[in-house]
């Protein structure tokens, strides 16, 4: 309090008005072309855009392209989303900022745990586990790859279904295991209007994935009894992920949700099999989306998800029904390799979904791609989603990515690239026909096919894959899964599967050979000159499970060859130096390791011209997958 505050309280008037906060108050405005010019002296500074660059040139290099073709700038100011259209308020239509006028204060999102067992005993005592340590639902496995539909029973034998949703996964046989839920919920004296639970029929998601599955109005007559008598359970799942396993991007995932959506839709209120109305239909749907380390397309997924679904059932003649969203962590994006760092993806995923405002989340084990997971790592799974609720208190702050000028952004981005996809279906017919002509296959695999080049060339890197491999790891051993489910439609594509199988064949030469496969760097030079370009060719060639043997730091080309030969004389040979030692030395140092022996030389960089004697390159941006099999190939050809 100052001394004039003192004053005015002995006066009697109460302290002076302060003056107004200005957080900003001791700083210059700055324009976007002064933030222009700012970015680009530093991108300049990096090389990456010549002096005489036209102004913005920095900003353009740093902007991005999605895999949707969406223009991803390095930043977004007010003007930016002056004329998108107006997102609402939590729990209104369209719903972007969220289905519940309160988001999920205070209590968090709904905590679902999947589990994948076949014996229904050890699937009961694990689901409790879960029950009694923090999560709220529980999504089972039934039929093929899970327990019998007869065990359901046993399996959730002590759950309370009016306090704990199970939410079914039986394929082919989901009418019968959804009708066999409701008899046992009856059984044991829940009351309908309290039972919770998702059916999870979905004979469109099942024939994106077998390439077969039930007629699209099976579902028909579980709906109608769901919609009638149990308010709190929905019937079908709409679960885009298929797209987004299949390699396919976010507003192509959207886009087959509207389609998928909009046949059930149909399939429901049709008149010829005691349709329900729009309303009663649209009640009884959920729609599973994937949610990905990709933090910020995640959150403006969701957030387009229900906006473009509201304008759905605007058309149909609703404004009342929000959709209900589970989001599952994509199992596709955890690795074999390193697979501690699948906590890391699970987290930032999960984060993403609970931030995006699903109803539902599912964070997987992180030993999920590698077999059936263990007490251990559902624990870390399900903690992890409570530290994201009880610690880092996501929940207690309703829509908290509203607002953002980039997410904002994004979202309607995302809605405007998926309802053109969507459009194109229904133009080939709807989800059925689109999927059955083609259609829908051709335009996914467009999209994975860039996916499987920017992993190839370590653009887009995979932490302790395609980036930082530890080639000492210890293995995680875990019980085989059940078989999958035959995959007779879309594909199944695992980024981290193509360096893993080079990874495999590294194992195997160990096991054959005592050793892993073994490359000579031939380093040129002192070790300040070299070292960058030998850490390089390191974690290129080790992401294929390929070691490397050095030579140190050398002055002659006679030097490195010495070195060659009193090491192991591996049939590959990697020249690591600078650009200026690489004009003086590479050629003579390539013709010495040749006549010592070497039959494949590759040199680490991208010079302008071609050295002589060199046999390819190495550089930031290369088909490293085609390097790690070439060297690979080499070395077990000199055996």
């Amino acid at each position: 309090m100052t001394g004039s505050d003192r004053a005015a309280v002995d006066a009697g008037d109460g302290p002076a008005e302060p003056d107004e906060l200005v957080l900003a108050g001791g700083f210059d405005p700055v324009t976007r072309e002064q933030w222009t010019a700012a970015v680009d002296a530093v991108v300049r500074r990096s090389g990456r855009i010549g002096e005489d660059a036209e102004p913005g040139a920095g900003v353009a290099a740093l902007t991005r392209t999605s895999a949707d073709g969406i223009r991803v700038a390095p930043l977004y100011a007010s003007e930016d989303v002056a004329e998108l259209p107006a997102t609402g308020v939590p729990g209104a239509w369209p719903f972007t900022r969220g289905a519940l006028t309160d988001g999920h204060v205070p209590g968090g999102w709904d905590i679902r745990q999947r589990h994948t067992g076949t014996d229904p005993a050890a699937v009961r005592e694990a689901l409790l586990a879960d029950l009694e340590c923090g999560v709220n639902s529980v999504w089972l496995q039934v039929g093929e790859g899970g327990i019998p539909i007869d065990a359901i029973a046993a399996a959730v034998d002590g759950v309370y279904l009016d306090l704990a949703a199970v939410a079914l996964d039986a394929g082919a046989d989901a009418v019968e295991a959804g009708g066999a839920y409701l008899d046992l919920a009856a059984r044991n004296g829940v009351e309908d209007a309290e039972l919770l639970g998702s059916l999870g029929a979905d004979p469109i998601g099942l024939r994106a994935r077998t390439g077969s599955g039930p007629d699209t109005g099976s579902v028909a007559e579980l709906a109608r009894r769901v919609a009638g008598s149990f308010p709190k359970v929905t019937a079908v799942t709409v679960d885009a992920r298929v797209i987004r396993e299949a390699g396919g991007s976010d507003a192509q995932e959207l886009g087959w949700s509207l389609a998928a959506g909009v046949a059930y839709l149909r399939a429901l209120v049709d008149g010829t099999t005691g349709g329900l109305d729009v309303l009663a239909a649209a009640r009884v749907l959920e729609f599973r989306y994937a949610a990905t380390p990709e933090q910020f397309p995640t959150i403006a997924k969701l957030r387009a998800a229900r906006r473009l679904w509201a304008r759905v059932l605007e058309a149909a003649g609703s404004t009342d029904v929000p959709q209900r969203q589970h989001a599952v962590v994509s199992e596709v994006l955890f690795s074999r390799r390193d697979p501690w760092v699948n906590m890391l993806r699970g987290t930032v995923a999960g984060f993403a979904a609970g931030v995006g405002g699903a109803d539902a989340v599912t964070v997987p084990p992180f030993d999920a791609a590698i077999g059936a997971a263990e007490p251990f790592s559902r624990r870390i799974a399900r903690n992890t989603q409570n530290l994201l609720v009880e610690e880092s208190h996501l929940a207690r702050v309703i829509d908290p990515a509203g607002g953002s000028w980039y997410v904002e952004h994004l979202t309607d981005d995302l809605a405007r690239v998926a309802w053109e996809f969507f459009q194109e279906i229904e133009g080939a017919g709807g989800a059925v026909a689109a999927l059955d002509s083609g259609l829908v296959a051709e335009r996914v695999e467009q999209v994975r096919a860039k996916r499987e080049a920017d992993v190839a060339r370590r653009k887009t890197p995979l932490t302790g894959v395609s980036e930082f491999p530890d080639l000492n790891e210890k293995p995680v051993a875990r019980d085989p899964l059940p078989a999958p489910v035959a995959r007779g439609g879309l594909p199944l594509y695992r980024p981290a599967e193509a360096y893993e199988i080079q990874r495999d064949r590294s194992d195997a030469a160990l096991e054959r050979d005592g050793r892993r496969p073994t490359v000579f760097l031939a380093t040129i030079g002192p070790l300040a000159v070299h070292t960058a370009r030998a850490g390089f060719t390191r974690n290129l060639l080790g992401a294929g499970g390929i070691d490397a043997a050095e030579a140190g730091p050398t002055e002659t080309a006679q030097a490195v060859a010495d070195a060659y030969l009193a090491g192991d004389r591996p049939a590959v040979a990697v020249l690591c130096s600078s650009d200026e030692l690489y004009a003086e030395r590479a050629a003579d140092t390539a013709a010495a390791l040749r006549a010592a022996g070497a039959t494949r030389i590759l040199l680490a960089g991208k010079p302008e011209e071609e050295v002589p004697g060199v046999d390819g390159y190495l550089f930031a941006g290369c088909d490293a997958l085609a390097v790690i099999d070439d060297v690979h190939t080499s070395l077990e050809g000199s055996k």
